[in-house]
């Protein structure tokens, strides 16, 4: 008889137990995506008010840095942008997430997951207080540090956790990652509009954290096979001796979607070195079409979007900022959510199709030809789709794909490629930003 709780009961028991574990083990999935990139939404909104704040108190800032964070200034060019690009503060969220993953992996084994969520709550709460009661400048730009180390430790940890359960939880994953985005935005935005000050609001979205580890401890239903408080390392000593544990049924044929996790072989003790950088190798495959997709949406949205500008609308210069970053965003959820209804095996293609998107848009910026911001908004709804899409679409054939005792870094290890191309398109849109700004 399966023990009560256990991850591997059937889906298909009459009493309904089994479905009832794969409901709940989604719905965790679901909210720690929500909360590992929801907190980090908030906290950047959060402090670059805040910062706006401090300037503002601050006698010797110049009018230009007080313009920069009070909106959009005007100047000669013809783009009415800012004299700073925002991929400055793109850098400065995206560079401490990228160490991580970069880093992380080859060492994180070493690291139980309960004391990894621990950590990522811990380090996102800190960022909560250091951003809402900072001071000065500095410190609330190490509450941005803490929240970037939070959300990429956090993801390449719930990626990596994925392997212990069903595959359907990289829906819940993707679905509540992107959620995030709309969810966070708008939460802020309505409290900050009814009144609530920048630095209130942030100690509000203190549950945030909490709900993070009731999630993960109370929402979830671990499986015996987890290392929730001991490393991996321990466990492969106390077990090195049972030549004959490994994966049940270990040789029948993986279906498409698994029902039940697998048990991971620890028979053969942990990977080496040479075999993770085996691993890296055949995951080029899918981390350079992620990579290359995210670095061309970012490019669009960090060097671009700014400057997609159309004096004739009904709406202002930053109110249609404002809405194609939401459009973004409501793309990327909906697409981030379509794991269950559709599948895309070809990443080169969403990747190339988001490459198009940016070329298009640099011609449109430099020449002028785009009639109206709908048609942008059209434009920037797609490329949210197509970057969700490819997220979700390339770890989920990562883990279909990846043998079980590679799987777990393999998620981990993967999770660089949004990242790298993230950092390249803040750095590909300081001098594309500069040159269009001096026009």
């Amino acid at each position: 008889m399966e023990p009560q709780g256990s991850v591997n009961a059937d889906p298909a028991d009459s009493d309904g137990e089994g479905r009832c574990i794969r409901w709940r083990n989604w719905s965790g999935f679901w909210l720690l995506g929500l909360c590992n990139n929801f907190a980090y939404v908030i906290m950047l909104s959060a402090a670059h008010d805040i910062l706006k704040t401090q300037e503002s108190h601050n006698t010797t800032a110049s009018t230009e840095a007080v313009d920069f964070q009070g909106g959009y200034s005007s100047n000669n060019s013809r783009y009415d942008c800012n004299p700073v690009s925002t991929a400055a503060v793109l850098l400065a969220d995206i560079l401490p997430t990228l160490i991580i993953k970069l880093s992380v992996p080859f060492v994180i084994h070493n690291l139980p997951y309960g004391i990894r969520v621990v950590f990522c709550a811990t380090m996102a709460a800190a960022s909560f207080l250091l951003v809402s009661l900072s001071s000065a400048v500095w410190i609330s730009i190490l509450g941005v540090i803490f929240a970037s180390i939070s959300a990429g430790l956090g993801e390449l940890s719930f990626l990596s956790l994925t392997h212990f359960y069903t595959r359907d939880v990289l829906g819940g994953w993707g679905s509540g990652t992107g959620g995030a985005g709309v969810a966070g935005a708008l939460f802020y935005s309505i409290l900050t509009q009814v009144g609530l000050s920048p630095q209130v609001t942030v100690q509000i979205m203190l549950v945030v954290p909490f709900a993070m580890l009731i999630s993960y401890f109370t929402v979830l239903v671990p499986p015996p096979s987890l290392p929730q408080w001991k490393s991996r390392r321990t466990e492969y000593a106390a077990v090195g001796s049972e030549e004959n544990r490994g994966l049940i049924d270990g040789a029948e044929e993986e279906e498409e979607d698994r029902s039940t996790p697998v048990t991971e072989d620890v028979s053969t003790g942990p990977l080496t070195f040479r075999e993770k950088l085996h691993i890296i190798k055949g995951l080029l495959k899918f981390v350079l079409p992620l990579g290359l997709v995210y670095f061309a949406e970012y490019f669009i949205n960090q060097g671009l979007m700014e400057l997609l500008y159309f004096p004739n609308f009904f709406l202002s210069h930053a109110e249609q900022y404002r809405w194609y970053q939401t459009l973004y965003q409501v793309g990327v959820l909906v697409s981030r959510s379509s794991l269950c209804c559709v599948k895309i095996r070809n990443l080169w293609a969403l990747s190339l199709l988001q490459v198009v998107n940016a070329v298009l848009l640099l011609f449109a910026v430099r020449y002028l030809f785009l009639p109206s911001a709908w048609l942008v908004f059209a434009i920037v709804l797609y490329e949210g789709l197509l970057g969700g899409a490819a997220y979700v679409n390339t770890f989920y054939f990562i883990s279909k794909e990846s043998e079980d005792r590679h799987r777990e870094f393999a998620m981990a290890a993967a999770s660089v490629g949004d990242s790298l191309g993230i950092a390249l398109a803040g750095l590909a849109a300081f001098p594309v930003h500069r040159y269009f700004c001096s026009l």
